[in-house]
C-alpha cells in the first residue's frame, strides 16, 4: 500500500468562505427534517412502537441515496475541498463501550424524543423547551471532552 502525497490543508479563507454554504446546507437539512415530519416526537414514536413505516422508509431511501454517494468519494479519495478523505481503521475492542454508548444514547433520544440532529431543527422550529435540551447537549459535550483524556478509546 502506497502512502499518499501529502496535500497541504486549504487557507483559513477557503474554508472560512465555506462557512456560509455549510450554515446554507444545515439550515435547509433542518426545514426538510422539519417538514417531513422527521423531527415529529409522534413519527418517532409511531416508529419505535412499529406502528407506521414512515421513519423507516424515509431512512432506507436516504441509505439508497448515501452508499452510492460514499462510493463516489471513496473513489474519488478527495472531499470537494480537495483535502484528502482518510478514514483510519477502527480497532474493536470491549463491546461494553459500545453498549454503554448505545444505551446512554437511547435514554436520551426517549427523554427528549428526537435523536441530536433534530434538536437545532426542533429549535429553530420554535420548539422552546428544545433550548433545555440544546444547553444539557453542549453541557455533555463539554464534559466529554473535559473526561476524555481518561476515557478508554
Amino acid at each position: 500500500m502506497t502512502a499518499s502525497p501529502a496535500v497541504a490543508p486549504p487557507p483559513a479563507q477557503h474554508r472560512e468562505r465555506l462557512l456560509g454554504a455549510y450554515f446554507c446546507m444545515g439550515v435547509l437539512f433542518g426545514i426538510v427534517l422539519t417538514k417531513g415530519e422527521l423531527a415529529s416526537w409522534f413519527r418517532i414514536q409511531e416508529a419505535l412502537r412499529f406502528k407506521g413505516p414512515y421513519l423507516y422508509e424515509v431512512f432506507a431511501s436516504a441509505l439508497a441515496v448515501a452508499a452510492p454517494g460514499f462510493a463516489l468519494l471513496k473513489r474519488r479519495a478527495r472531499a470537494l475541498t480537495g483535502e484528502p478523505i482518510v478514514v483510519p481503521p477502527k480497532v474493536l475492542g470491549s463491546g461494553v463501550r459500545y453498549v454503554a454508548g448505545s444505551v446512554l444514547f437511547g435514554l436520551g433520544w426517549a427523554l427528549i424524543g428526537a435523536c441530536p440532529g433534530p434538536m437545532f431543527a426542533l429549535l429553530g422550529a420554535g420548539v422552546g423547551v428544545m433550548s433545555v435540551v440544546w444547553v444539557a447537549a453542549l453541557g455533555g459535550t463539554w464534559v466529554y471532552g473535559w473526561l476524555r483524556p481518561s476515557l478508554p478509546h
